[in-house]
């Protein structure tokens, strides 16, 4: 008994040991850790514009809390819905590698969140670093819940850009005084465009342009000669945004949580699901003056849009014996026009991967499978004995890319996937190109109704593809932000009119293309992006203007399993939620 006593005793040593070595392993140290938070969906009152309404947040917040991690680490969260929505919640722009069931896309990769259910959203962040945020993901309840998600490098390795004094999320948001739900809802029954929101916010407040919001304003406090990293966010529903901070140049170093060579601009272009991170040195002296950061939208459709600015104001701090801050000059940026998209397709151009060995552009340079992928507007016919507000009294409004407006099934298609039970769910007969090619950007055809369907595009582990995305002119022509989950892609070209095959490709980047999840497809134009298919799972690809998302501007990729165990979909989580 001794003897066996003694024998446990030292194997209990020799454990102990063995996992305190462990510990001490210095790669094993720089593996990252683990961070729990939690999130409780719950109404709670806001007013905004002299108007208070319930809306759906997280632990009472607006905007929601910020999650913030290091590159390495685990991200567990667990979500509480404690309201009568139906609520999942996507982490806009993290990988997901081989955590697709935490993607959160309603119906792709997951059932609803239902009230009172939970679910824990468990993740690990590999190889990224920078400004992303997290938002639901049905619906248009995004408008309400979303909040930041900020990156920071591995411990002890620097920015590749001089260390700012301090860093400021600024997210961009959209606030209706109706219930957005509401607003989609009666849209979506007639046919019609959705009422435009009531403004834009900056961190939640719209500012002292609009109407009774002088005091709900947001206010950066800067010292002289100090650099400041602003993280930009547009979480808006439906509109691209310009940016400005009056009489300041702004650094753009990064977007999409990849660092991008620094460049000098008065001017930010920003499309919801986009993020940006900016450098602003402040001025060396008290300048005797506030200067407005404002927003407004980039708008090229042809339907109505929230035409409205939102202003912070940024304010130096004041030297003793000043005067107050009331009598100084109040500097105001210049934007541009509503619809510059001559700006917006010069500001894009500017962006370029670092491409060094440090953070390497890998464009995929052998293509195995080329795409080329219309979208737009169109629409479905009037249900019978009723009259639509859509182009005419006959139609509604609908959206597709290659003619093909997305349904989302009933089942999620990821559960569908991993278990072998699409049938009734979705079919893999997605068209790799336009079944009727047309004079894309030229007069539109006579016939614009869409087909319907919920179809998805099989892609072999690791295939390399490249995507040609072109928008049309059907009922005009449309700058679309397009965003795709479980993926970085390389923007390698753009251009206007239509693609040409022969004539455009020989001008691709593929030495440092912009990195990123979300792109301006241009107004009348296209874009192509590369992207290596190495993420096993279901994965959306939407625009990210809601109201196209709503009208069915959205697909799938289902990437198969490769050979070897970390190219698999491990099996769901058990609190993985029912339909």
């Amino acid at each position: 008994m001794a003897a066996l006593l003694l024998q446990s005793t030292t194997m209990l040593r020799f454990l102990f040991l063995v996992l305190n070595s462990l510990l001490f392993v210095p790669e094993l140290a720089s593996a990252g850790i683990t961070r729990h938070y939690k999130f409780n969906i719950k109404l709670h009152k806001v007013t905004r514009l002299c108007h208070t309404k319930s809306i759906v947040s997280v632990n009472g917040q607006f905007p929601g809390p910020r999650i913030i991690a290091r590159e390495g680490d685990r991200v567990v969260v667990k979500v509480i819905n404690n309201v009568q929505n139906n609520v999942t919640i996507h982490w806009h722009g993290i990988r997901q590698l081989q955590s697709g069931w935490a993607d959160g896309p309603a119906y792709v990769t997951q059932c609803p969140i239902q009230t009172g259910q939970s679910y824990v959203y468990n993740f690990t962040i590999t190889g990224q670093r920078g400004t992303l945020f997290w938002h639901a993901h049905v619906s248009w309840l995004r408008s309400t819940l979303y909040g930041p998600i900020i990156i920071l490098p591995k411990k002890n390795v620097p920015y590749p850009f001089p260390k700012p004094h301090k860093e400021v999320p600024i997210i961009f948001g959209e606030w209706w005084n109706a219930d957005p739900e509401a607003v989609i809802k009666q849209a979506l029954q007639n046919g019609g465009g959705p009422n435009v929101s009531d403004a834009y916010t900056i961190n939640g407040l719209p500012g002292p342009l609009y109407n009774c919001s002088a005091n709900d304003t947001f206010k950066l406090k800067v010292k002289p000669g100090k650099t400041y990293l602003l993280r930009l966010i547009n979480a808006a529903l439906n509109d691209e945004l310009f940016f400005s901070i009056a009489n300041h140049t702004l650094t753009v170093v990064e977007v999409d949580a990849i660092y991008a060579k620094p460049f000098k601009t008065d001017t930010i272009l920003i499309t919801p699901g986009q993020t940006t991170n900016l450098l602003l040195k402040a001025k060396p002296h008290f300048p005797n003056a506030t200067f407005l950061m404002s927003a407004r939208p980039y708008a090229t459709g042809r339907g109505t849009f929230d035409n409205s600015t939102v202003a912070g104001i940024l304010q130096y701090e004041q030297p003793p014996k000043s005067s107050s801050f009331k009598n100084l000059p109040l500097f105001k940026p210049t934007l541009p026009p509503l619809n510059d998209t001559s700006f917006a397709a010069n500001f894009t151009r500017k962006l370029r991967s670092l491409a060094n060995s440090q953070f390497p552009a890998n464009v995929p340079k052998k293509v195995d499978k080329r795409f080329f992928f219309t979208v737009g507007l169109g629409t479905n016919p009037c249900p019978q004995n009723q009259s639509c507000q859509g182009p005419t009294n006959s139609t509604m409004f609908a959206a597709s890319v290659n003619n093909v407006s997305f349904i989302l099934p009933t089942t999620a298609m990821l559960q569908a996937h991993f278990f072998q039970q699409s049938k009734g769910v979705y079919t893999t007969d997605f068209p790799t190109t336009p079944i009727f090619p047309f004079n894309y950007t030229g007069t539109p055809p006579n016939n614009t109704m869409v087909s319907n369907g919920t179809k998805a595009v099989v892609l072999p582990f690791n295939t390399s593809v490249e995507l040609v995305l072109q928008d049309t002119s059907i009922l005009g022509i449309e700058s679309h932000p397009l965003h795709l989950h479980g993926f970085n892609f390389f923007v390698i070209g753009q251009g206007f009119g239509n693609f040409d095959s022969k004539k455009d490709p020989p001008k691709f980047n593929l030495v440092d293309p912009i990195e990123r999840n979300t792109v301006g497809v241009p107004s009348g134009g296209w874009v192509a992006i590369r992207f290596l298919a190495d993420n096993p799972g279901v994965w959306f690809m939407h625009c990210h203007l809601e109201v196209h998302t709503s009208w069915g501007l959205k697909m799938a990729w289902v990437v198969t399993d490769g050979k070897l165990p970390n190219q698999k979909l491990p099996p769901p989580p058990s609190d993985l939620p029912l339909c």
